[in-house]
């Protein structure tokens, strides 16, 4: 995304875009593109080590009825919702 030249804004999402543009404005476009530029690269560097907790633990117990052939789980998969003091399982529509 970032080239020698300069930054390709076509290639960016629209938070991207924002960010560029208020440090463009707050200190300059040549500072404002330095920065954006590193800060791209660290946030694309940290992007591979983001794991939600909560995927993974859903994931391993379900993983472990499964190995078991205690579960199946048909194509299309279910839905997990969050009720009042219980989870909802339903089954995802087509």
């Amino acid at each position: 995304m970032v080239r020698e030249l300069g930054i390709v804004e076509a290639e960016l999402t629209k938070g991207q875009i924002r960010k560029l543009n208020a440090l463009r404005k707050s200190v300059g476009p040549a500072i404002g593109e330095r920065a954006f530029a590193e800060w791209l690269e660290n946030a694309e560097a940290g992007k591979e080590a983001a794991v939600d907790r909560n995927t993974a633990l859903i994931a391993e117990a379900i993983e472990a009825a499964i190995k078991s052939k205690k579960l199946s789980i048909p194509r299309g998969g279910y839905l997990l919702k969050r009720g009042r003091g219980r989870v909802l399982v339903e089954r995802a529509g087509p």
